[in-house]
């Protein structure tokens, strides 16, 4: 099994597509064709199912792209890792973080990572903590900054950064701002509630306390950007639980902590690789992380 030929089968597999991924590669179509039939031969399992329109993935495909691209990422460390001991960090800083993230200012960091070492290309995603530890895992991300949303793995450990407590925000003539008090779970009862996707932290985090008092919520408005969380209940259309530092992107709103069965603890880490498997500028980017105190 030759490494192009796992390289040619994880462009097929992200494109869906031989002519868009042979354009991608700089290679002929009927030359990566015939690249993934050997590897199908190798393996002897169909890894594509072909139509005129599209390919999609077998369950042996399947099957290997985890493995394929877990392959690529450990031989891009090994490259890199023979680039830092000659003295020249290059390459490329893939990093994932979820919005707002606490412990951590991403953009000042990688500001500073990119000064120290101008020859790695930083790309940058953003996506909720599920998708984000799936993706270290897997060496699609070299790390990620994301809501602990697991105990550590062979593919998967974890850095933390930071907790704090949630806190439940609403608007000024909201009810439960006029008490002032300390929020239990009955106060809660049948609100209208504003939260993110299922896949962000803060949403995992209150699922999961709501879930363990056997309290039912309603998620009527459910976005996927802080802004706009903040902007619906800055209008009074629904309360949201949310990690404690949000109350200061919207001073206007009315911050209550919260006690009891429903409390709960936000605790942001770093997702990293195993330690064999991360790479030299994954490495660079913590230890800078660690040296500036994270989060000015």
């Amino acid at each position: 099994m030759e490494l192009r030929h796992l390289q040619h089968f994880v462009a097929v597999a992200e494109d869906q597509h031989f002519t868009r991924a042979a354009e991608r590669l700089l290679v002929s179509q009927s030359g990566l064709s015939a690249s993934i039939r050997a590897l199908e031969r190798e393996l002897r399992a169909p890894l594509f199912v072909r139509t005129t329109r599209r390919v999609t993935l077998t369950e042996a495909g399947r099957a290997l792209l985890v493995e394929a691209e877990r392959i690529l990422a450990q031989v891009r460390s090994a490259h890199e890792a023979v680039a830092a001991v000659q003295g020249v960090l290059r390459g490329t800083l893939a990093l994932g973080t979820e919005q707002c993230i606490a412990g951590v200012h991403v953009a000042g960091l990688l500001a500073a990572f990119r000064r120290r070492h101008p020859d790695v290309e930083i790309r940058l995603r953003q996506a909720g903590s599920g998708a984000l530890a799936e993706e270290v895992a897997a060496g699609r991300l070299d790390l990620a900054f994301a809501y602990r949303t697991q105990a550590d793995t062979d593919q998967l450990r974890s850095v933390s950064l930071t907790g704090e407590p949630m806190t439940v925000l609403c608007h000024p003539s909201h009810r439960l701002a006029a008490t002032g008090a300390v929020l239990v779970p009955d106060d809660l009862a049948g609100e209208v509630f504003v939260d993110f996707h299922p896949d962000w932290g803060p949403r995992r985090t209150t699922d999961a306390a709501f879930a363990a008092t056997g309290l039912r919520r309603t998620v009527a408005l459910e976005v996927n950007d802080v802004h706009s969380l903040l902007d619906l209940v800055d209008e009074n259309l629904g309360i949201a639980v949310v990690p404690r530092h949000f109350r200061h992107k919207r001073p206007s709103l009315t911050a209550l902590p919260v006690k009891g069965a429903v409390q709960a603890e936000y605790e942001t880490v770093a997702l990293l690789p195993p330690e064999r498997a991360t790479s030299p500028a994954a490495r660079a980017l913590v230890t800078l992380l660690a040296a500036d105190g994270g989060a000015p």
